[in-house]
């Protein structure tokens, strides 16, 4: 394999990865508060639609600057289409793994319609946008490959993340709400309820993020099928890394070597590029079943070593 080929492949590689570590984010924030967010999936659609709009309405006033816009519009997005979710736990007590599931549906069909409908391509023939300017596409950062700036926003975000989980007093409520909701806001004083409603936010729009940066660096136009379900291996991507943000950039990384040599070993070799999903099923599996046996030998409740805020600190 020749030296362009390999940059090519590297490249190809971590694209793939850009949107796991940011769906990836998303869902260890929430889990890490006790939010069972499985809605990355239409969180991303959602946000990558509305970057899109964004972007063909006000592309040619705002020029260059409307990637920020249309990025920032993308995790309002998000976090719009999570605060749903949001609002039916805190005020009906519904489940948040039916609802964001539901809305991951809803959110498809809704780009399903916009495709075909109000922000189909002029010429009406194929079901997607008009394909974004040069301006409005994210910059590469490594010449002779795919790879744009959203890595470094998507590391640059699990490095963040990881910091406020760690050094921070907003941090620090997050994870006590998670360890014991009960124990948080009696012994700790903390508003559970607002805690949980911001984290779903924020889960919600670093997913919305991840389909900015999508429609921006490697799409440049909206269609179906967007997203080869990455809200979904964010789960996988997540619990791997144990929920910690500076790990799931390292699994995140390893989904999307997994995703681009899968689908290099079926055009090279005529392996089914499924292999990857079957994988990706096999260690969701495996982490499962090691979080079981480690819950096994865990100390039982009452014992001296289960003092949840103490864990946190």
């Amino acid at each position: 394999m020749s030296e362009l080929a390999v940059l090519a492949l590297v490249g190809d590689m971590l694209v793939r990865a850009t949107p796991l570590i940011l769906t990836g984010l998303a869902v260890a924030f929430a889990f890490q508060a006790g939010i069972l967010n499985i809605g990355a999936e239409g969180q991303l659609l959602i946000g990558a639609t509305c970057s899109a709009a964004i972007t063909l309405q006000f592309g040619e006033t705002l020029g260059g600057s409307i990637i920020i816009v249309s990025l920032i519009g993308g995790s309002l997005a998000g976090a719009g289409w999570a605060a749903i979710a949001a609002e039916l736990r805190a005020r009906f007590h519904v489940l948040e793994v039916i609802s964001t599931i539901m809305l991951n549906f809803i959110a498809l069909y809704i780009v399903s319609f916009l495709v075909r409908g109000p922000l189909q391509e002029p010429t009406h023939i194929y079901p997607q946008t008009e394909t974004m300017p040069l301006y409005a596409r994210l910059p590469t950062i490594l010449p002779g490959t795919r790879l744009h700036a959203g890595f470094v926003l998507a590391v640059l975000a699990g490095v963040t993340g990881w910091w406020i989980l760690q050094h921070s007093a907003a941090g620090f409520r997050l994870r006590a709400a998670g360890k014991n909701s009960s124990a948080a806001r009696i012994a700790g004083q903390i508003d559970v309820g607002r805690t949980t409603r911001n984290v779903f936010l924020m889960s919600g729009a670093l997913a919305g993020l991840a389909g900015a940066v999508e429609i921006h660096g490697v799409t440049f136009a909206l269609y179906e099928n967007l997203s080869p379900g990455y809200g979904y291996t964010a789960i996988a991507v997540a619990l791997l890394a144990s929920l910690n943000p500076l790990l799931v950039i390292v699994t995140g990384l390893f989904f999307g070597v997994l995703e681009a040599g899968a689908n290099a070993l079926q055009r090279d070799a005529g392996i089914p590029s499924t292999i990857a999903s079957v994988i990706e099923a096999l260690i969701i599996l495996a982490v499962l079943a090691v979080e079981s046996i480690r819950n096994l030998h865990a100390p039982q409740p009452g014992s001296p070593s289960d003092t949840p805020i103490a864990d946190l600190t």
